[in-house]
């Protein structure tokens, strides 16, 4: 018979290393022993309370709580679960959230075991959660210091930062008429997941849609495929950029995450990039392959190791921009999969980027404007325009595709017009008569070019993102 130890959740350590570390002799034989004799898990336990210290923190000091999950509930709103680092937590409690000074009344709070139990009040060094009809997750910072409104901390908890969009892409369905059932999708979605932030925006060729923001590229992939199969929505995802911190020749300082918001060239001072430090573990093999694809995405090399005889360490500084379209994906591909990557944010750089216009019959086209580096604006433009001309279809005119900086065209391609053979029904005769058809055709193509619209498929928007892969080839 095991003797029953009650616990506070707080002292309840489940990891491999604590009961490791209490009982002197490796979990799993431990646990293997108990349960062939029944007997040892009350002195696993107590072993357990007794040799590892317990947390600290004054229970009548000033309330500081940390914010380390929160969810949404249908029934009662947010759930918040808490650390209490100091003070005393109650119910019927006025707490105060410090990072947006938002007062709320607790209604339940209890503690996790591994079912929720309800509990009147968590002390300092107790873990648990507690609702307080909290309407939004946006509200309960991930990392934010929960304080007594009545009598306050007098600092947050140290490391709290709010969370920052780095990825961001505009979002729009196939169909306009299901607008509002993405919208709706969207701010169901941000219930539960407060890292991503969307507004609606418009574009001449898709239609209305919403400019999203996400933590990363997983981030962005997992919230698009939710919205396709949770909600059976079509989209259209346009080629993902960053934020760029642009100083103005006022002395101004303007951030910038969609290329429709880009100043006009004259009144730029000087624009920064994010960048990352990016670390890739590969098999020695690779390393060419890999280091020409960072050359080319104007890395700077930080470190150079081998962590094994066979295995490289590649330590790189790369400009966020560069990496948000096929990056991943042509690492895998030159290392045949055997090359990982884990990336954080070093920083930024001051980079001559420039905005990039996709011209069609003359009129830019929004949705495929893209913020591209100087030198590399060129290439990138002529092998977007070759793979736009393959996609859009011909019409019965002549379709130009422009790639352009500011007024000055850098590539161009011409959809060929569909030819009608307008000479069929000339069995011979005078040249003139011939001359006259192909005339009045001629005029014909110039009056449907001035009113004629282009339709542009859906595939011409993913372009931009299949322009390294085309390239590789």
């Amino acid at each position: 018979m095991i003797n029953k130890i009650d616990l506070p959740s707080a002292d309840i350590l489940r990891t491999q290393e604590a009961i490791e570390k209490a009982v002197g002799l490796d979990a799993t034989d431990a646990i293997a022993c108990s349960a062939k004799t029944g007997e040892g898990v009350a002195e696993i336990l107590e072993a357990i309370v007794h040799r590892l210290p317990p947390p600290t923190g004054d229970p009548d000091a000033p309330l500081q709580a940390l914010i380390f999950d929160s969810w949404f509930d249908a029934y009662r709103g947010v759930i918040v679960l808490v650390r209490v680092m100091q003070g005393t937590m109650r119910k019927g409690q006025r707490i105060r959230l410090m990072s947006n000074g938002k007062v709320h009344e607790i209604e339940s709070m209890g503690v996790l075991m591994p079912k929720p139990v309800e509990i009147a009040q968590l002390t300092a060094g107790e873990v648990g959660f507690f609702a307080a009809t909290i309407k939004t997750v946006s509200d309960t910072k991930i990392g934010d210091t929960v304080t007594d409104d009545l009598r306050p901390a007098e600092s947050q908890l140290p490391g709290f930062e709010d969370i920052k969009p780095m990825v961001f892409a505009g979002l729009y369905t196939v169909d306009s008429h299901e607008h509002t059932l993405l919208r709706d999708a969207l701010e169901k979605l941000r219930l539960n997941d407060s890292s991503f932030f969307f507004e609606p925006e418009s574009s001449v060729a898709l239609g209305f849609g919403f400019r999203c923001g996400f933590l990363g590229l997983l981030h962005m992939e997992i919230i698009q495929e939710r919205l396709e199969r949770e909600y059976e929505l079509d989209l259209i995802t346009t080629a993902p950029g960053v934020r760029y911190h642009i100083g103005l020749t006022d002395g101004s300082v303007l951030e910038v995450d969609n290329p429709s918001r880009w100043p006009d060239p004259t009144n730029i001072e000087s624009i920064k990039e994010p960048v990352i430090t990016a670390k890739i573990l590969t098999n020695e093999e690779y390393v060419g392959g890999i280091l020409k694809l960072v050359e080319e995405k104007r890395g700077r090399q930080l470190n150079f190791e081998y962590v094994t005889q066979t295995r490289v360490l590649l330590t790189y500084e790369l400009p966020l921009n560069e990496i948000v379209l096929d990056f991943y994906d042509r690492l895998k591909s030159i290392s045949r999969g055997y090359a990982s990557l884990d990336y954080s944010l070093a920083g930024e750089w001051e980079s001559p980027m420039v905005k990039m216009d996709i011209l069609v019959s003359g009129e830019p086209v929004d949705a495929l404007s893209i913020i591209v580096h100087r030198d590399f604006a060129y290439e990138r433009g002529k092998l977007l325009v070759s793979k736009m001309r393959e996609l859009i279809p011909r019409q019965q005119f002549e379709v130009a595709i422009q790639a352009a900086i500011g007024s000055k065209i850098i590539s161009r391609e011409t959809v060929a017009a569909l030819r009608k053979n307008v000479l069929a029904k000339c069995y011979g005769g005078d040249i003139s008569r011939k001359r006259k058809l192909l005339e009045k055709q001629k005029e014909g193509k110039k009056r449907m070019k001035r009113i004629g619209k282009v339709d542009i498929p859906q595939e011409a928007f993913l372009a931009v993102l299949r322009v390294g892969e085309d390239q590789q080839k």
